[in-house]
């Protein structure tokens, strides 16, 4: 049923443009002393947003980071703010149980084995609901909202059924998988008709934006068309859904300026004299997880060494890897497994206060990570699966002098993109070793020509741009009404083609695909 917001004592503290995540952009940090205060939260997503919030009479809705804490809404520096309460059952079920053991894996390819639990579903589908009654009640009449990632795939419809005024936009932040994958999960139907309540469904590549299309078609039994570099248009509930490609980004020009500053270059080089002044660093930036193919790489370093190609006093490898997800048991049993490696390594290559591999299980401060971007000569980024992965975008920011060199995983986003990288498929070991290797004896002359191609796209295509292209598509799409769809041009997206593009696959028979129970 639609909410009432006719009531004039309220509505004058809604906002026209409303942002719900899983997370606010501040987390509630409670100190030894019993105190509380709000911290600003790093991420790109809140970068590309502040402008927009600011300057729309904008609020964010999200999760403060702790549990059975309810928190009225209220501003921090300037940005209005709507926490959503959750408990401590909600965060075992909605976020550890299905949104990162059921959707997380399910999405990137079934690297493990996803658990399909009906508790779990019940969560999800429960804390949705309480994202959309907070998004409904924050919004003005008319506004505009946009829902992010797996997370709340089901706030869009849930939201339009208590405000069928606002225009809603949808953003998924990971992969969406081929037919034969999404279709394994026992609620797709439901998630598929959630993620439809938006007037604009957007995705990382054209695949996944297709694989959308083809399954609404497929499973759904809904009227659609392709339009111009993927994607299309989706009859659903009396209105057109489209669907496109949006490749996220990073702040770019911050990212190079940063990497410009003298305190960040003088945190590089003492960051090579720390590590005893190698003739090369390899570096490897990621959160603890399994799709990341941190093991991968390692391998790939430790028979580099064992087999003579790298001397381990000459070429070092850090490795940051930012704790995550520490409750579920796949990412505890990951960790060991990562450690045993990085140890068996050292012991076998390592001299007295000289380990070859320097490894890292902690989060660091922005400024540290971006000098260890200008420390490195080799960054590399070896996904399984990855949506996007920013961190190979945020090196490539960082080396506006043309330097160094990128390895970069075939099945990632960013590969669409930086096709001047050192791609590599990570799952073929020897590739990965000569590829390593490749980059490190690259010419002074290829160094430069494949860097400043890179970088010159990085900076051109900044998260600002696809914050404003995801926007503005979505201000020409909102409330299209049933008529037969059309065909529309969205050329900033990337091409469709490309032999590591995800792929619709055609699995589920048009005229007859299996019942679902919601």
């Amino acid at each position: 049923m639609p909410l009432d917001i006719s009531d004039e004592t309220t509505t004058h503290d809604r906002s026209d443009f409303v942002v719900v995540a899983n997370r606010l952009p501040v987390d509630l940090d409670e100190r030894p002393d019993g105190s509380t205060a709000w911290r600003r939260s790093p991420g790109g997503l809140v970068t590309a947003l502040e402008p927009v919030l600011r300057s729309r009479n904008g609020c964010w809705v999200g999760w403060p980071g702790v549990a059975d804490r309810e928190i009225a809404p209220f501003t921090h520096d300037g940005l209005r703010i709507h926490p959503v309460r959750l408990g401590e059952t909600d965060i075992e079920g909605f976020y550890e149980g299905f949104s990162n053991s059921t959707l997380w894996p399910l999405y990137h390819d079934v690297v493990v084995k996803p658990t399909f639990d009906r508790e779990w579903w019940t969560a999800y589908r429960d804390v949705n609901r309480r994202y959309a009654q907070a998004a409904a009640a924050a919004a003005a009449p008319g506004a505009t909202v946009w829902v992010h990632d797996y997370q709340l795939q089901l706030v869009p419809r849930m939201l339009r059924e208590l405000r069928p005024d606002v225009t809603i936009g949808f953003f998924l932040h990971i992969p969406f998988p081929p037919v034969e994958l999404f279709a394994q999960l026992p609620w797709r139907r439901s998630v598929m008709e959630g993620m439809l309540g938006a007037d604009l469904v957007g995705f990382h590549l054209p695949g996944g934006a297709e694989n959308f299309v083809v399954l609404a078609r497929r499973l759904l039994e809904l009227e659609t068309r392709p339009v111009t570099g993927g994607g299309g248009e989706i009859r659903f509930d009396g209105r057109i859904v489209r669907v496109g490609a949006f490749p996220i980004s990073i702040d770019s020009a911050d990212m190079a300026t940063r990497a410009r500053s003298e305190s960040v270059r003088r945190r590089a080089r003492e960051i090579r004299e720390d590590l005893g002044n190698p003739e090369q660093i390899l570096l490897g930036v990621d959160r603890l997880d399994y799709t990341k193919g941190i093991d991968l790489r390692l391998d790939a370093l430790g028979e580099l060494y064992d087999e003579g190609r790298l001397d381990p006093s000459r070429t070092v490898m850090v490795q940051l890897a930012t704790p995550s997800r520490e409750q579920v048991e796949q990412y505890a049993l990951m960790r060991t497994s990562i450690e045993t490696q990085v140890g068996r390594i050292n012991g076998d290559h390592g001299q007295l206060g000289r380990p070859p591999v320097h490894y890292l299980y902690q989060p660091v401060a922005r400024d540290e990570l971006i000098a260890l971007y200008v420390a490195a000569d080799v960054m590399l980024v070896t996904p399984l699966r990855d949506g996007m992965n920013l961190v190979a975008k945020e090196y490539v920011a960082c080396r506006s002098e043309h330097s160094g060199a990128l390895v970069l995983s075939e099945f990632t986003g960013a590969a669409s993109e930086l096709e001047q990288a050192y791609l590599v498929n990570p799952h073929d070991l020897d590739f990965v070793k000569d590829t390593i290797v490749a980059a490190l004896e690259q010419s002074p002359e290829q160094r430069r020509a494949r860097m400043a191609a890179l970088h010159a796209q990085v900076m051109a295509n900044d998260v600002h741009h696809w914050a404003r292209t995801f926007l503005d598509t979505l201000a020409v799409s909102g409330h299209a009404t049933d008529e037969p769809p059309h065909e529309i041009a969205m050329d900033w997206r990337l091409p469709s083609t490309g032999p590591f593009s995800p792929t619709v696959s055609p699995v589920l028979d048009p005229a007859g695909a299996p019942s679902v129970t919601p």
